[in-house]
């Protein structure tokens, strides 16, 4: 039966991340507390003759059968993979005990960009070499951007609200909304909502230096990713997944968790401006925020952090610290701001979940993590960015920011947890 409550009160419970700088939340903490970056040469692992940029932000160390068994593995393509495994560690930490749990009232969500673009490239040389007979027959599954989601809901049994969410670099960031909304509108009571991404391929690789999107910094990979800074020249290619566990406040405190913090909103527009460049007033971008602060109830002068999307484009960074600055005015220069795309660089469709929980992190141990190589001031780029060091601070409200080629723009806002 489909409970409608739109008071309802979201939690967060459970945390999990596959990243550049470290397997699982706590080795990713670390590397965010520390300024690590998890930049480096790539033409050593992919094939990027031709293409100027040679630098990505690829998982490290990733083993799949740590997280799963050697057959499970082979039918996954690499971003279900780290999907699954972030999954595991969220669910787990959350304390779920899904064989005492209805699981037709626990759902999944993930946000992806593009899909497993590896076993499209694999299937379609094998096609071209050998004919349509050595296609896999599990190239459809593999290949499709709700891969994830579907995987995911099958490892566990999960039968609730299951889709995957497709907006670029929004992707993420809109599935945790709408996870949210799923438990709001009364459809679960538990989701497992996230977002994943790889695409260290030549043919991506040269896609998006095509574009000029990417950083050529080559000599300085670790430097390469610069949000903010006078100086920067595109972002980074990264990999990676996040995950989170969202219940009803209700639920949480039926089962006696420890809840971790509050998705209290969730705001979405769009530029209606550039497929790929955004609207320079951001007016998108700041109706996004005004709609999610709008939806949690929160004022300007309430929000205390704004984890950006900060890519380190010109335009793109420019045209983030104007929209921040239309929607909060005078208290924009109070604000705490930060970009972790300088340390993982950008995941993409997995980049907004990630960022939700350093967002959170923020929340729960009084720390931001900093923008690394904040070098030189830009004028058009003129707020705190919490510049190379990490700060502490009483993080109380947050917004979590994340915006996609196609014009989208998705905020979340995250409080830290009051029982009252």
């Amino acid at each position: 039966m489909i409970r409608h409550n739109d008071s309802q009160r979201v939690v967060i419970t459970g945390m999990g991340a596959i990243t550049p700088i470290g397997l699982g939340v706590k080795e990713f903490w670390a590397g965010l507390k520390n300024g690590c970056s998890g930049a480096q040469r790539m033409d050593e692992i992919v094939q990027l003759d031709g293409v100027e940029s040679k630098i990505g932000a690829p998982v490290k160390n990733f083993d799949p059968h740590n997280y799963m068994d050697k057959k499970r593995a082979r039918r996954l393509g690499i971003s279900t993979r780290l999907a699954m495994a972030a999954a595991k560690e969220a669910i787990e930490s959350s304390g779920l005990k899904l064989d005492s749990e209805d699981r037709t009232r626990i759902g999944v969500l993930f946000g992806n960009g593009i899909g497993n673009i590896e076993v499209l490239v694999e299937n379609q040389e094998t096609w071209r070499t050998e004919g349509a007979r050595r296609v896999s027959p599990f190239f459809v599954p593999m290949f499709m951007p709700n891969a994830a989601a579907g995987e995911v809901s099958i490892e566990w049994g999960l039968q609730g609200p299951n889709y995957g969410i497709v907006s670029a670099c929004a992707s993420s960031n809109h599935a945790l909304g709408a996870a949210a909304d799923c438990i709001r509108l009364g459809y679960a009571d538990v989701m497992v909502a996230g977002g994943t991404e790889s695409v260290n391929l030549p043919l991506t690789f040269a896609g998006f230096d095509q574009a000029r999107a990417l950083s050529r910094r080559n000599d300085q990979p670790e430097k390469a990713s610069r949000p903010f800074d006078k100086n920067r020249d595109g972002f980074v290619v990264g990999e990676g997944a996040g995950v989170i566990i969202l219940e009803s406040l209700e639920h949480a405190r039926a089962r006696g968790v420890r809840i971790l913090g509050e998705l209290a909103g969730h705001g979405m527009t769009a530029d209606a401006h550039h497929i790929t460049a955004p609207d320079p007033a951001g007016s998108g971008a700041s109706r996004a925020m005004i709609m999610a602060m709008e939806r949690a109830g929160v004022s300007v002068d309430e929000v205390d952090y704004i984890n950006a999307h900060g890519t380190s484009t010109p335009l793109g960074d420019a045209a983030e610290t104007k929209a921040i600055k239309l929607v909060f005015g005078d208290h924009a220069k109070k604000l705490a701001i930060s970009s972790t795309k300088s340390q993982i660089g950008h995941l993409m469709g997995g980049a907004g979940a990630v960022e939700a929980v350093a967002t959170m992190l923020a929340l729960v141990e009084g720390i931001i993590a900093p923008t690394i190589n904040y070098e030189t001031p830009d004028p058009e780029c003129d707020l705190d960015y919490v510049p190379n060091q990490a700060r502490k601070a009483n993080v109380q409200v947050a917004l979590s920011n994340s915006f996609g080629f196609g014009g989208h723009n998705s905020t979340l806002v995250f409080r830290k947890f009051e029982s009252q």
